[in-house]
């Protein structure tokens, strides 16, 4: 079966990034999405007995233990999710021959940089959640070498799950003020956006090894929430506007110690896929406008 006319599994269905996979299968693919319930990545066993039954021709590995803060005060189910789950799907994917795309973060870097972040800088997590992906990027690549497609991207949101856009929209309704913080920048990316060029990524045999993906534009966490406001008001999905305060990292606790910088360099991620990106702030209209629609 070639890739063109392949079938593809994707794990973690019903997360926001699943969802988005599932929604935009492109002319020539079958797309099986399985959620934990359905396939527990960290069962070793059942993950085999379903690519040994389904046949992929790419496995694209969505499932991931995401929540940063809480990955502190439970590692052994955040690594059993994020390093060895992928393993296990790796190991699957070695026995049936399938490619497979594992979607990791900008948080296996720590964010000292000065730049973005190339595909082959060094990248040195400070908290849990980096540490486990980076330990299931390690594992893909040791099972199945440069073969396997490693796909970074950095603060996902999708109008399903739990992201930053859809806390900000609750906390806009509930409180008089909000505070955000202002000194950590990254790039907001539409899951959307991500599940197009893991499309694109999964039609092309000769994209492999280490890749990143995001939407386009730096910003901080404040800024993103100003925008977020601005085009929900716009939108009328808000009945009122509500002050947003800037907040320092060291004012805003948190278990997780997170990056100040993780933008990440996609140019040879784009020279790879040949697709446009959109700037952040345009995607994010668009998916407001999903969410107002639905």
């Amino acid at each position: 079966m070639s890739a063109e006319e392949g079938r593809a599994l994707i794990t973690g269905g019903t997360g926001q990034l699943g969802r988005e996979l599932a929604d935009a299968v492109p002319p020539g693919w079958c797309a099986l999405a399985f959620g934990s319930a359905e396939l527990d990545v960290t069962q070793a066993g059942a993950v085999a007995d379903v690519l040994a039954r389904v046949r992929p021709a790419v496995v694209i590995n969505a499932a991931a233990y995401t929540a940063v803060d809480a990955a502190e005060a439970e590692p052994d189910r955040a690594r059993a999710v994020n390093a060895e789950g992928a393993g296990n799907v790796a190991e699957a994917c070695r026995r049936v021959g399938a490619r497979m795309i594992q979607v990791s973060t900008d948080y296996v870097f720590d964010g000292a940089a000065s730049r973005p972040y190339r595909p082959d800088d060094r990248p040195r997590p400070l908290g849990t959640y980096g540490r486990t992906k980076l330990a299931g990027e390690r594992e893909v690549i040791r099972l199945l070498g440069d073969e396997a497609v490693i796909l970074r991207t950095s603060w996902l949101y999708s109008r399903w799950g739990r992201n930053f856009v859809l806390t900000m929209l609750r906390l806009f309704e509930e409180r008089d003020e909000v505070a955000v913080v202002q000194d950590q920048v990254g790039v907001p990316t539409w899951s959307r956006s991500l599940a197009e060029a893991i499309w694109v990524a999964a039609s092309r045999p000769d994209v492999r090894g280490i890749h990143h993906w995001t939407d386009e534009g730096p910003t901080s966490w404040y800024d993103f929430a100003m925008a977020i406001q601005a085009e929900a008001l716009e939108l009328g999905m808000l009945r009122r506007q509500v002050p947003i305060r800037p907040l320092h990292t060291d004012q805003y606790p948190t278990a997780a110690q997170r990056p100040p910088y993780s933008v990440l360099d996609v140019t040879m991620t784009e020279a790879a896929l040949r697709l446009p990106r959109r700037h952040w702030r345009v995607s994010l209209q668009h998916m407001l406008q999903d969410l107002a629609r639905a």
